[in-house]
């Protein structure tokens, strides 16, 4: 990914951040104007802080190196802040998780691939607070209520009409 891809991804996510009511800001070039390795984004919104580190990529997993991380989660950690890896595969929205819900390779290294980030990464309106995922296995229970199996059938079998089933059911 180039700079300038990334730079892009990196103001898309501030503006974002910034509409969804975040107080935002750009680390300025990812650390290049200081010693210390910044995370790329900072945001919060009063109660929540977060520290980013932000990448995006055209399709391929996004690699991020043991030494970024550990980088990012020292910066929250000290600033008070959640640590957090945005990622942006083109064509998708933006993806959060934490650092230690990464698949890390045998070399130490952090992986996020783009199937992963579509089926268990933090989408952007639950990031901000605007919806809750709720997981299937979450709203499973033991089936469905046998009251309402029961006005059913009796629907099904002519023993009440529809209307009759309808009014029971609500």
């Amino acid at each position: 990914m180039s700079h300038a891809k990334g730079d892009r991804r990196e103001r898309e996510l501030v503006n974002a951040l910034d509409e969804a009511g975040f107080a935002v800001m750009r680390a300025p070039a990812s650390g290049a104007a200081t010693d210390r390795e910044l995370p790329d984004v900072l945001a919060g919104d009063g109660e929540t802080f977060y520290a980013i580190e932000a990448k995006s990529s055209a399709g391929d997993p996004i690699y991020l190196s043991g030494e970024e991380v550990e980088a990012l989660t020292y910066f929250a950690r000290n600033f008070g802040a959640k640590p957090r890896i945005g990622v942006r595969f083109d064509r998708e929205d933006w993806y959060f998780f934490h650092p230690a819900d990464l698949y890390v390779t045998d070399g130490g290294n952090y992986r996020v691939k783009k199937e992963r980030s579509l089926a268990d990464g933090t989408d952007f309106a639950e990031f901000v607070g605007d919806s809750e995922k709720v997981t299937l296995a979450e709203v499973a229970d033991d089936g469905p209520d046998p009251e309402i199996v029961r006005v059913l059938q009796a629907v099904e079998q002519g023993e009440l009409s529809v209307e009759e089933g309808a009014a029971m059911l609500e």
